[in-house]
């Protein structure tokens, strides 16, 4: 009996073992063989079931325990052999025992290096549209058929993947790389899904990260993010499609909260801080139209659907503006088309076609249109160091002033408030300031309080248009304009202060396409006794249809008219003073013109002799400089030079003081001459004469001849000198540049030792003068006059 039990022992044993050995060799079999039949399988059916070829490098596959990992996978574009996914490796967890119970739930789900190239074509078709399409319709015939698939896809990760977007209707090509996402995943009952995500830019620097929560049946969301020095270049490739030419480029940096729904833009409750930094927008990388240091807003809540935007701060930092005027167009028509055509073109195709910048620009609008009708408080606004610039070149030649460094402050706006105070601080370049308060009530734009000085404007800055209309510059004068407005429901009350101090008129310029006007004769109506022109302009009436009140102006002109003659002895008496004051301070130069005229001559023989007599005397010379309208006139002179020679070679080959004239005198918006500039250029991104006219003579060219202009200057001066052989008393310290407020080159002249005695008895007698004078106001203008002048400037 023991040894039958014995044996019978045995049996059982070798049976448990060799079925233990069949089962370990079915389960290294099935491993074995099932992984590369799933390859096969997959490979096989790919088109069948998702529309795409699949190919992988390898994939194991583990029955019992539900693990699947396919190696080097590739997914293809539809019909096509071109890449649309890969990873290096893809891994799932199946539950294989809820499969008993029609449950089909993946645990895990691991993505390894993905690589994604996402198209989008016009009328925002997607590349991956068709496999949605699918297997949505797979799905419906599946819920209809046995209900709801019970599919749950629970732990997700994705790691460091790269995506790539391509439009080709735009164009765009844009990357992010090394993604990271990692999502709670999503039973199949349940809408929620919780990600947290981070990633880099592609295609320059900077990082996002944050979490998202996202309801996908409501589209309902909450998220946060971080941004970090994220580069913006790819709004550049939206703004390609509607500009002729330019570049942008900024920096994002954000920490954000906010709550909404993805099917309404308005449906957003926001907070957090946005920035934006290293703005530029312009002609080329080196030539800005716009640019800012720093843009900040730090919202506290932000919600378009209840009208509340409430704000801690606005502000922006050292800001950069130029406008441009040209013959034709500006420089902002020039990039966007003219009237922004290219704009409206692109705006008018956004059902055909998706563009970024569209969009933002529509949002932004959206949120402006209600702003003002909103709760909204801002605590501070502020910009700092504004930098605005405005240029016309379709005058004869280049006019420019800008607003620098330029300042505006606004505390407490807020919705509820009667009234909103800004106030504005700018200097004005080359000379002058500027001062503005406003006072506004919220609720309506029409119902609002303005002050205004505009003070020490020099006149000369106005030559380009005076010349061009008049033919007559100003070498002297100084511009002062204020104001106060109180407007209420749209009706003006205002008064408005025009003083311009010593207005002097110097030679006429004689050119092609300037009109004549009898200035001189003007500025005698409407010049008053101490050479200032006074006027009080009210205005009323509303907005739409101010009245001008000139009454003042008339009357003004009609006293100089019976008052002025009674003084005139008087008051020719006071100019030839200053006139004498002023030669003995400083010599005026013509633009690109080396030799003095009339008056600046006799000065110079005087002031020779003046040292002739007094060898302990000494006189410092400071050549004063307008660097830019002498390169100006340089440039223009030449490239007119250059034409009327090409013009003219059949005649004398000798090129006369007659044709010196000629030249200087033809329009530099001559049609002909403009063509020949083009032709010689061929530069389709210079937009004025001034830049055609450099580009044909060449940076060198001018140089030279800017440097022979001052050389040949100081020849000129020195001569009167060395005659007398009184040179060694005159010391000619280094050139200094700047805009003079006559707006013309000069020699400024300092004494050491004795006085010329004609200056010191121009002096004495403007002196007695102002003493004698009954008017203490014409005292005063004198005053100011007589400090300009010993100053030099």
């Amino acid at each position: 009996m023991k040894l039958k039990a014995r044996i019978l022992k045995d049996g059982w044993r070798k049976i448990l073992i060799s079925i233990s050995v069949i089962v370990v060799i079915l389960f290294v079999i099935s491993i074995v063989f099932i992984s590369p039949i799933t390859k096969y399988l997959v490979e096989k059916y790919d088109v069948t079931y998702t529309g795409r070829q699949i190919k992988m490098e390898w994939a194991y596959v583990n029955p019992f325990s539900g693990y699947v990992h396919f190696s080097g996978i590739k997914i293809m574009e539809q019909k096509n052999d071109t890449i649309f996914f890969s990873a290096s490796g893809v891994s799932l967890n199946f539950e294989m025992m809820k499969l008993f119970s029609k449950t089909y739930e993946i645990s895990a789900l691991n993505i390894a290096d993905p690589q994604a190239f996402i198209n989008h074509g016009k009328g925002n078709i997607f590349n991956f549209l068709d496999i949605i399409e699918k297997f949505t319709k797979k799905d419906k015939q599946a819920h209809k058929k046995n209900g709801p698939l019970k599919l749950n896809i629970l732990n997700i990760s994705i790691n460091n993947g790269e995506f790539f977007y391509k439009e080709n209707f735009t164009p765009i090509n844009y990357s992010i790389k090394k993604v990271n996402i990692e999502c709670s995943g999503k039973y199949w009952n349940v809408d929620t899904m919780n990600f947290k995500y981070a990633f880099s830019s592609g295609t320059g620097s900077g990082e996002i990260n944050g979490t998202l929560d996202l309801n996908t049946s409501s589209l309902d969301y909450r998220m946060g993010a971080v941004v970090k020095k994220y580069d913006l270049t790819v709004i550049e490739q939206y703004l390609k499609v509607m500009m002729n030419y330019g570049k942008f480029r900024a920096i994002l940096d954000a920490n954000v909260k906010a709550t909404g729904n993805l099917k309404d833009a308005r449906n957003l409750n926001a907070k957090g801080i946005v920035s934006i930094s290293d703005f530029h927008f312009g002609k080329n990388p080196k030539e800005d139209y716009m640019s800012f240091d720093k843009f900040v807003i730090d919202v506290i809540q932000l919600n378009p659907k209840m009208k509340q935007y409430i704000m801690d701060s606005i502000s922006l930092t050292h800001p950069f503006i130029k406008y441009e005027k040209y013959d034709n167009l500006d420089n902002i028509q020039n990039i966007f088309g003219r009237k922004g055509v290219n704009v409206k073109a692109v705006a008018a195709a956004k059902n055909s076609q998706f563009n970024l910048v569209i969009e933002i620009a529509n949002y932004v609008k959206l949120i402006a249109k209600n702003f003002f009708n909103s709760d909204y408080n801002i605590g501070k606004l502020a910009i700092y160091k504004a930098d605005i610039h405005y240029n016309d070149f379709s005058q004869s030649e280049k006019f420019s002033i800008a607003l620098n460094p330029m300042s505006i402050m606004a505390g407490s706006l807020y919705s509820k408030k009667k009234r909103i105070i800004m106030t504005m601080n700018s200097g004005i370049k080359p000379y002058g300031s500027l001062y503005v308060k406003l006072g506004i009530n919220p609720k309506d734009s029409s119902d609002f309080d303005l002050t205004y000085d505009i003070d020490k404007i020099n006149a000369a800055v106005l030559n380009p248009f005076l010349i061009t209309a008049t033919t007559f510059p100003l070498d002297r004068g100084s511009i002062a304009v204020k104001g106060s407005w109180m407007v209420k429901n749209g009706r003006i009350k205002s008064q408005n202060h025009l003083l311009v101090i010593d207005p002097r008129i110097s030679d006429r310029m004689r050119m092609d396409d300037n009109k004549w006007l009898p200035l001189k004769l003007a500025m005698f109506f409407v010049r008053e006794r101490g050479n200032v022109i006074d006027f009080q302009i009210p205005i009323t009436g509303n907005l739409k249809d101010p009245k001008f009140h000139l009454w003042d102006v008339i009357f003004n002109v009609l006293t100089n008219i019976f008052v002025k003659p009674a003084t005139i002895f008087y008051r020719y008496k006071i100019k030839t003073m200053e006139l004498q004051i002023e030669k003995y301070l400083a010599i005026k130069w013509q633009t690109n013109v080396s030799k003095l005229l009339s008056e600046e001559d006799d000065f110079a023989r005087n002031l020779a002799k003046f040292l002739k007599k007094n060898p302990k005397s000494t006189i410092n010379v400071t050549p004063m400089i307008y660097v830019e309208k002498e390169k100006e006139y340089i440039a223009m002179f030449e490239a007119k030079k250059k034409y009327f020679l090409l013009q003219n070679k059949d005649k004398s080959k000798v090129f006369t003081q007659e044709d010196s004239l000629r030249v200087f005198k033809m329009s530099t918006k001559d049609e002909k001459f403009n063509k020949y500039l083009d032709l010689q250029v061929k530069n389709n991104m210079l937009f004025t004469v001034q830049a055609k006219c450099e580009a044909l003579l060449g940076s060198n060219f001018l140089e030279r001849h800017f440097e022979h202009l001052n050389k040949k200057r100081e020849e000129v001066f020195m001569n009167y000198f060395i005659e007398r052989k009184v040179n060694k008393q005159i010391k000619i310290t280094a050139a200094k540049n700047e805009v003079p407020f006559n707006g013309f080159s000069y020699y400024r002249i300092s004494y050491n030792g004795k006085l010329p005695d004609d200056l010191k008895v121009a002096f004495n007698k403007l002196h007695e003068f102002d003493n004698n004078k009954p008017r203490k106001k014409l005292k005063e203008e004198r005053k100011k006059t007589r400090n300009w002048l010993k100053k030099g400037n």
